[in-house]
């Protein structure tokens, strides 16, 4: 499958793979940046990614993100739709700092991947009943003490 990309800055490295087997390629920020203890920033990666149609682009930390920056996505992931790929649509990374210290982000350091996956809509009736009983909640099948 082939995904069209336009770099916002020619110096802005092209995502890629980092293994053979990687699931997702490698999404830098584009710019350096500080970020207050705290602090939601909106990191731009300098790229404008256009999923093929019937596919969106999932974004999500990178696994060190967390341990190693103190760093989470404020949102969890990202979702970049199909129709989002216009000439300044530009892919941004959000991320929270959760420690007591600015953390610096510097110009090309990788934060988070980008996975495309399926799109599955669906059609959503309304309805009185969705099951015959209720499954109780957070945590009914174990393992956590309320």
């Amino acid at each position: 499958m082939k995904v069209k990309i336009k770099r916002l800055d020619p110096s802005i490295e092209i995502p890629k793979y980092h293994t053979k087997e990687s699931a997702g390629f490698d999404l830098a920020s584009s710019v350096d940046i500080s970020i207050a203890p705290g602090e939601v920033a909106k990191i731009p990666t300098g790229l404008v990614i256009a999923s093929p149609s019937g596919y969106f682009l999932l974004i999500t930390s990178r696994s060190s993100l967390a341990l190693k920056k103190g760093l989470n996505m404020a949102n969890g992931v990202g979702v970049i739709d199909p129709d989002y790929a216009g000439p300044n649509d530009q892919v941004h990374i959000i991320v929270q700092n959760f420690t007591d210290h600015s953390v610096e982000i510097q110009k090309g350091e990788r934060l988070a991947q980008g996975i495309f996956l399926p799109i599955q809509q669906v059609e959503l009736e309304e309805t009185d009943l969705t099951r015959e009983t209720d499954r109780g909640g957070i945590g009914s099948t174990g393992g956590y003490k309320t």
